[in-house]
């Protein structure tokens, strides 16, 4: 199983994609958000990801940068299903408001031709504060991060191995969520920028959090395995150095500061 970074940057990047990513296990992908456009479709195809072996993915939250792409994605299954090429149903979990909005901008957007096969073959599928479910073939425990921006909800996932993977969205860890994500062996966490940095790009006025908060967090709740992305894009050459070193004053564990199309090995 590995984790496939699609894209590494926060909404305002132009040097790289809007923080989006695929779980792949055996043949087929579980999409987590798509970016803020149709430069999902670029970066699944230099991913090699074809769009017939994408079953499921999980909205996080509403914002530009992680639901517009939705809709494309949406779009090309669509388009795929009446041509006879996509097979059975594709599952779009989200939270209540990411599903209200998903299907009037559908409804405003895309061809009747393609919405017809909303709640038939295409299913947005609404999940609550807590619930479990068999999703990308794996135990799949959504939960509310309780973002004081906009209703945005998170994951942890039991891997077939057993390990655990949580994902905390694009905020920063907040307590209430300890009993979803301690302890786990993968932790994907935003870090807007550097804490020496911050100055330059106000992680708090903006309600994240930088990559020194990503490591004490992840020291706090004895994580195996540190994943930092939703980047700002004014360092990317030096990105993976940077960040690490700095996150690595707090924890000690593996960390990884993907680029956009890196994979990373799970199992």
């Amino acid at each position: 199983m590995e984790l496939i970074m699609l894209g590494t940057g926060h909404a305002m990047v132009t040097k790289c994609y809007n923080t989006c990513f695929a779980l792949h296990t055996g043949d087929a992908y579980f999409l987590v958000d798509a970016g803020g456009g149709n430069g999902i479709l670029v970066q699944m195809e230099k991913a090699g990801i074809p769009f017939e072996k994408v079953r499921e993915m999980f909205v996080t939250h509403a914002h530009t940068d992680h639901i517009l792409g939705v809709i494309w994605v949406i779009r090309q299954v669509a388009a795929l299903m009446r041509k006879g090429s996509y097979t059975g149903k594709f599952m779009v979990y989200c939270h209540d408001k990411s599903e209200k909005i998903l299907r009037f901008m559908c409804g405003q957007m895309l061809p009747g031709k393609f919405t017809a096969f909303i709640d038939r073959r295409i299913l947005l599928v609404q999940v609550s504060d807590g619930e479990t479910r068999k999703a990308g073939g794996m135990d799949m425990t959504f939960f509310d991060i309780h973002s004081v921006k906009e209703k945005q909800f998170g994951f942890s996932a039991v891997l077939p191995d057993g390990q655990k993977l949580a994902c905390l969205g694009d905020e920063p860890y907040r307590e209430i969520c300890r009993k979803y994500v301690e302890g786990c062996d993968w932790l994907l966490c935003e870090a807007f920028c550097l804490d020496s940095d911050k100055e330059l790009y106000h992680p708090y006025e903006k309600k994240h959090s930088t990559a020194l908060d990503a490591g004490r967090a992840a020291g706090e709740l004895q994580a195996g395995n540190l994943v930092l992305y939703h980047t700002e894009d004014g360092c990317l050459a030096e990105r993976k150095e940077r960040y690490t070193q700095e996150a690595g004053r707090c924890f000690s564990g593996n960390i990884y500061v993907p680029d956009d199309l890196e994979r990373i090995r799970l199992l």
